[in-house]
């Protein structure tokens, strides 16, 4: 069956369970078989060669995990989709399949923690050449990718400053380089953004964060162009960055209500950093759907909805940061996002506790930023929430008892 004429809402709910499960099941099965066996040896040699389709080690993939690559890759429109077991697993993977010794990446200063200590630190030790831009300064990358380059990777909006790229003007000097351009579409799901519609080649999703959405499984995938997916896929196959049965159930049982939770955060979201950018305890907001976000505009272009999670930055620094935080109460302080339940946290012990203080500066990330995802909670209980919290910020000092 084809999705075309299909809202994404239907195809979160359908997308790669058209066909009739075992035993009429209306729930996909969770198929736990290490191998799958065959009565015929020249049938399972078709199989274990890819010449028919089949399953042969879940290693490689299992019923329940080809569901949820049918159903990305439904959502995302592409040609072809893989899995990993997280979402480290996807980027890290895409990355040492398409390059190597004498390749050049160029990719934006603000990427995920884990996928920047893979670009300061891993590539550079295997002959990889990686050239950091100014997150938002088009013209530094294009200028950058037109030098040659063999992989242009992006991430938008960024965690966790929530910056924007412009990933159909960046696609495009990449393609005329002849660079593959790959967008982490983590942050605005397929819901919002799809950026092989904008003329990427390869979108990854942490499966961990909205797609899961409700904190209890871990995954990575993968889409885009076929020929692409199934060199990475080759080489996750022999890697071994798998991902199982159970945790994939539990991404497509959450991906079932995509839409519904994605289109609350959305605006949830809208209206708490609306309240937070006019506290007075408040330096700065981060989040595309202000007007005065630096990449509103772009943001308005390329995206349907601004997403579920926003950042802050304290007045008072990080002292502020450890007085509010404890205050807060319809939250958990963990590092994770895009979950029912609101998270919240500083980059320091979240998105970027693998980088220094240093790093992070140079990263542009201020010890006083909080990340803060948005729950399906009522948004008007958060918003109380956090202005208790705030007030703690702005209370005077409780005089000294002698």
């Amino acid at each position: 069956m084809g999705y075309s004429g299909l809202q994404k809402g239907t195809v979160s709910v359908w997308g790669g369970e058209t066909e009739r499960f075992y035993k009429g099941a209306t729930t996909v099965p969770v198929v736990q078989s290490v191998a799958f066996s065959y009565g015929d040896p020249d049938e399972w040699y078709e199989v274990a060669t890819g010449r028919a389709e089949g399953y042969i080690y879940s290693r490689n993939t299992n019923p329940t995990v080809r569901v949820l690559e049918e159903k990305i890759r439904a959502l995302e429109g592409a040609e072809a989709a893989t899995s990993f077991s997280t979402g480290m697993g996807a980027i890290s993977n895409t990355l040492w399949a398409l390059l190597g010794p004498g390749k050049r990446v160029v990719t934006i200063k603000d990427t995920y923690g884990g996928a920047s200590r893979l670009f300061l630190d891993f590539l550079p030790a295997y002959g990889i050449e990686v050239t950091l831009c100014e997150t938002g300064n088009h013209e530094e990358m294009e200028a950058e990718i037109a030098r040659g380059c063999d992989l242009v990777y992006l991430e938008t909006p960024t965690n966790p400053t929530l910056k924007v790229v412009d990933v159909a003007r960046l696609s495009l000097a990449a393609r005329t380089a002849g660079a593959v351009t790959v967008v982490d579409n983590t942050f605005a799901t397929p819901i919002n953004q799809n950026p092989l519609s904008l003329g990427a080649d390869l979108v990854i999703h942490s499966a961990t964060k909205f797609l899961c959405g409700h904190s209890d499984a871990m995954g990575g995938l993968l889409c885009g162009k076929a020929a692409l997916v199934q060199k990475v896929y080759g080489f996750r196959e022999i890697n071994g960055a798998s991902l199982q049965g159970d945790p994939a159930y539990m991404i497509l049982r959450g991906m079932k209500t995509l839409e519904l939770r994605i289109e609350r955060q959305n605006a949830s979201a809208m209206q708490v950093a609306q309240y937070l950018l006019a506290h007075p305890a408040v330096e700065n907001v981060f989040y595309p759907g202000l007007p005065s976000h630096h990449g509103y505009e772009v943001a308005s272009t390329q995206m349907s909805g601004y997403g579920g999670v926003l950042s802050f930055a304290l007045k008072g620094g990080y002292d502020a940061v450890k007085a509010f935080l404890p205050k807060l109460r319809l939250v958990h302080l963990a590092a994770s996002l895009g979950s029912v339940s609101t998270l919240a946290g500083p980059p320091r012990t979240t998105s970027h506790v693998e980088l220094t203080e240093e790093q992070r500066a140079l990263l542009g990330i201020p010890e006083s930023l909080i990340r803060y995802s948005v729950g399906i909670e009522n948004v008007q209980d958060l918003i109380a929430d956090l202005g208790q919290a705030l007030a703690v910020l702005s209370a005077p000092p409780t005089p000294e008892v002698r």
